[in-house]
């Protein structure tokens, strides 16, 4: 097949879309497919266009893959106008830019954000193409639950466009099981599959632990270390709240990596009430990062409240660099934890509970130990990613063979 992907995000941007989709992509070269890429000019998270990008139009290659990128308005800010106006934008410019593609047979889309389903249908349509509309997170549903998405007629509108999509792929994939039970509950006839994010098990791992890079870039002692997006659904203040409680454990400290819209205020609260056990850093290029996730000693992964469906891909890296999960979480993130005996799951904005958490395991090496191992074992037995991608394109072959 020539297969096209759809993404507001893609390399050279981190985040779990990104890492997914260009998983997907060399694995669908592998299996004698052509793939190329329709995405725009990076810019995520930091909100600015990247040195070497820019302007309405460019063609590059990532790993082989051709990629086609267009015009975004770029923007980090938790403000609605700006963000919409970034999700339009690409939706825009992707849809004029994807006439420019090279003929195709299948279009897969991502969202978040919703707006590119629109535009990958009309893509679709005009290279005559079937339509793959790929779910990473339930939208509308999971901005109302974190209260960025208000007001009635917005919500309808969104719930409107988010079933045209639907209704209109030709097929549904989603990022968890929890997301495609949702999906099949509300619209049965839409055919579904399973993409999960998963984990490069090759390109992280425990070997790659570096005692002098946990000393001097993670500031030694016992690290608790969160590396991700700093954004509203992450929920990151209660981490905050959580290294106050662990004052009098002068070895313990937590480490955030990344950035994102919420960074600046999480550095002044911190500051303003005297969290010296808590250490920012940049957002490292994703090549650095399973260096830094392995030299750690516990990751932390936070969530807001109960969000649908979601299952960070922080907990399959941690799983597969051989680090105990402490997970602020409910739903199949807390239940994939809890099977794979790879950590301790306690309540989202439970700040008291982290704390907890983080002390116990700090008392208790061989518990880590233990953990740690069935991390891993967990992240190659059943969260590979390659393997992930290989199932989700036997089940679209399978699906497209049929049809021909």
């Amino acid at each position: 097949m020539r297969i096209a992907l759809h993404t507001q995000y893609f390399a050279p941007e981190p985040g779990a879309p990104s890492a997914r989709l260009k998983s997907l992509a060399s694995t669908a070269m592998a299996r004698g497919h052509d793939v190329c890429v329709l995405t725009g000019m990076p810019s995520y998270p930091q909100g600015v266009i990247q040195p070497g990008y820019g302007g309405t139009w460019k063609r590059d290659e990532v790993d082989g893959v051709p990629v086609f990128r267009s015009y975004v308005y770029p923007s980090n800010s938790l403000r609605t106008l700006p963000r919409v106006a970034s999700y339009s934008a690409f939706a825009a410019s992707s849809a004029i830019a994807g006439l420019a593609l090279p003929p195709i047979d299948l279009l897969i889309t991502e969202s978040p954000p919703l707006t590119t389903g629109p535009a990958g249908y009309f893509v679709a349509k005009a290279k005559r193409a079937k339509w793959i509309f790929n779910v990473s997170d339930l939208w509308p549903k999971s901005a109302v639950e974190l209260g960025v998405l208000t007001g009635r007629r917005a919500i309808q509108a969104a719930e409107r466009l988010e079933a045209f999509c639907y209704r209109s792929a030709w097929m549904v994939s989603g990022q968890s099981e929890s997301i495609l039970a949702d999906i099949h509950h509300r619209f049965p006839a839409a055919r579904t599959v399973a993409l999960l994010n998963g984990v490069d098990t090759q390109l992280f791992g425990p070997h790659l632990r570096d005692e002098h890079l946990k000393s001097t870039e993670l500031g030694g002692g016992f690290v608790a270390l969160y590396a991700g997006l700093h954004g509203l659904a992450q929920g990151l203040r209660q981490l905050l709240d959580a290294a106050a409680l662990l004052r009098d454990l002068p070895e313990v400290r937590i480490v955030l990596i990344g950035d994102g819209p919420e960074k600046e205020a999480l550095i002044a609260d911190a500051l303003a009430r005297g969290l010296h056990n808590v250490r920012f850093l940049p957002g490292r290029p994703p090549v650095e990062v399973p260096a830094l996730l392995a030299s750690a000693d516990v990751a932390l992964v936070p969530l807001r409240g109960a969000i649908t469906g979601a299952v960070p891909s922080k907990v399959y890296e941690a799983f597969a660099s051989g680090l105990p999960v402490v997970l602020a979480a409910d739903g199949e993130a807390a239940e994939i934890v809890e099977s794979s005996g790879a950590g301790l799951v306690v309540s989202p904005d439970a700040p008291n509970e982290i704390a907890s958490a983080i002390r116990s395991l700090y008392e208790s090496p061989e518990r880590r130990a233990a953990m740690a191992k069935a991390g891993r074992v967990a992240a190659t037995s059943r969260f590979d990613r390659v393997a992930s991608a290989n199932r989700f394109l036997e089940v679209v072959e399978h699906e497209w063979a049929k049809g021909q």
